[in-house]
């Protein structure tokens, strides 16, 4: 496997500590081997995984099926088994969402920047956009995908947690040992350290100006975690704050939102559906995640 100039190594309190960028994040591998050659092969697979998985379904390129589907001008688009597996989770989200997980709202960003400014857009303007999102005008069916001209579909909702769990399959059968993913904040431990341990993870709070801006700590032998949240990309209006997770029925960001809330799961796709969800219900998140019996964090 060629060599990446980007990723790196090095030996951090007894682990093996590999970190690259993908996806618009920093990514790391926390490895419990004294194997330095094994750390070495897990690190390039994950990253070669992860890189891969941009590459194919990043909306920024020219040169993947995202492009392909989103360039269609209305005609049938045939796609692979993998970008099919996908499109089937968006869809099995949107369903039980109530439609509130809708991977073609992306086109609300040309009217919505969230940069911390106050620019809010017109009632009109919102409305303009919103007659081109919608998963329930798009035809899918088994590999043929079929979609309105000006409409779009951005899978980053889903992506990254898919790229960990991904790396997760790859890297488990040379294990000799526990490993933690993480990208971005979204991650996966594949069973505990060497001495039996859980891996303890550092929730942040990410509103914060301290240096020590932990908020909890969670302990975690296997399973996934991920975190939704609107901490970073807001806008404020008269003293209104508007968060960027925007609710596709309306066009607008979800009322009375929690800013983050951190849940785990068997799965880093499983939590991380399960976060969006519990943003997308605005003060409804923390009795939704209780309903669901998961561990979690709602701030």
């Amino acid at each position: 496997m060629k060599e990446s100039e980007s990723r790196s190594l090095e030996r951090l309190e007894g682990l093996w500590v590999g970190r690259f960028s993908a996806m618009a994040s920093p990514c790391e591998l926390l490895i419990d081997t004294p194997d330095k050659a094994l750390a070495s092969r897990l690190l390039a697979i994950a990253e070669s995984e992860a890189k891969r998985i941009e590459q194919k379904f990043s909306r920024y390129r020219d040169d993947n099926i995202i492009f392909k589907i989103n360039s269609s001008s209305g005609q049938p688009v045939a796609v692979d088994a993998e970008t099919a597996l996908l499109l089937d989770y968006a869809d099995q989200c949107f369903q039980l969402s109530d439609g509130r997980f809708d991977i073609t709202s992306g086109v609300l960003r040309e009217v919505w920047r969230f940069d911390g400014g106050d620019q809010i857009p017109s009632i009109e303007a919102v409305k303009s956009v919103l007659t081109r999102v919608g998963w329930s005008k798009v035809k899918w069916h088994s590999s043929l995908l079929t979609m309105k001209s000006d409409m779009e579909i951005d899978l980053g909702g889903i992506g990254k947690e898919y790229a960990v769990d991904r790396t997760a399959l790859l890297i488990r059968p040379y294990l000799e040992s526990g490993v933690l993913i993480n990208y971005g904040g979204d991650l996966s431990a594949l069973g505990p350290r060497r001495d039996g341990t859980p891996w303890e993870i550092a929730i942040e709070d990410s509103q914060s100006k301290n240096d020590n801006n932990q908020l909890a700590h969670v302990s975690l032998k296997s399973g996934g975690v991920a975190t939704s949240g609107d901490a970073r990309r807001y806008l404020m209006k008269d003293g209104l704050r508007y968060g960027h997770i925007l609710d596709p029925v309306s066009g607008w960001p979800v009322p009375d939102a929690p800013r983050s809330v951190t849940t785990i799961a068997s799965t880093c796709m499983e939590a991380g559906m399960l976060s969006t969800f519990a943003i997308l219900k605005g003060a409804g998140a923390e009795a939704f995640l209780k309903e669901q019996e998961v561990e979690f964090l709602c701030l």
